[in-house]
């Protein structure tokens, strides 16, 4: 009881102190980032890879969606706010360090072929998918963006309709000037080799795109 009741009046103290500090800053703290397309400056960015992930969505069996995500997501933005439409994005992906809510089915995804065939996904060796866009046609702060995906060795055109999420200067070092975006597309696998169990498991899969770009 003893250590209960040191726990309580602990948290009551620290609820208290946090009550008073936003009494004195006049509210809650601002949030570094914010929907304001003002903040952003023209020059080159790099993505956050600890904050940028590519998350995908396919359906099993008729029963249920299944995911799971990319993440180590590399690459670079060049943007003018004032010509948008002139910007330039390049995404690299490390498919080979692809994450699931199951080990016996990331152990699949990465699995080599048996007797040295073709693996049935991405295999043990697979090299990054990229993307790299070839038009942007802005409306407001949003962008439909065209552009070329590799993966398994193939190339495509895909179009990923993107939104501005957030700028401003991030809180942690090194400090910098940080643009936010979000986007959606849908692809089909069997477009780049990756038929195993289709249609069981759909051939349509929906990426989900949210990424970090932080000023160079």
């Amino acid at each position: 009881m003893r250590k209960l009741t040191l726990t309580l009046a602990a948290a009551g103290i620290a609820a208290l102190t946090i009550g008073t500090l936003h009494a004195q800053q006049g509210g809650p703290p601002q949030l570094p980032g914010a929907m304001d397309v003002s903040r952003a400056q023209s020059g080159t960015y790099t993505a956050d890879a600890r904050h940028t992930l590519v998350g995908w969505r396919v359906n099993h069996f008729g029963f249920n969606d299944y995911f799971g995500i990319f993440g180590n997501v590399t690459g670079k933005l060049t943007i003018d706010p004032a010509a948008p439409q002139s910007a330039k994005v390049e995404i690299s992906i490390p498919v080979a360090e692809v994450t699931t809510a199951n080990s016996g089915l990331t152990d699949h995804l990465i699995r080599a072929g048996r007797d040295g065939g073709k693996p049935d996904f991405f295999g043990p060796n697979a090299a990054p998918a990229t993307f790299v866009s070839t038009s942007v046609q802005p409306n407001g702060t949003n962008a439909r963006i065209s552009g070329d995906l590799t993966l398994n060795g193939v190339t495509k055109p895909v179009v990923i309709e993107a939104q501005f999420t957030g700028a401003g200067n991030a809180m942690m070092p090194p400090n910098k000037l940080t643009l936010g975006f979000e986007g959606t597309t849908t692809i089909k696998r069997s477009d780049f080799g990756i038929t195993l169990a289709v249609p069981m498991v759909s051939d349509e899969v929906e990426l989900d795109i949210t990424v970090a770009f932080e000023k160079d």
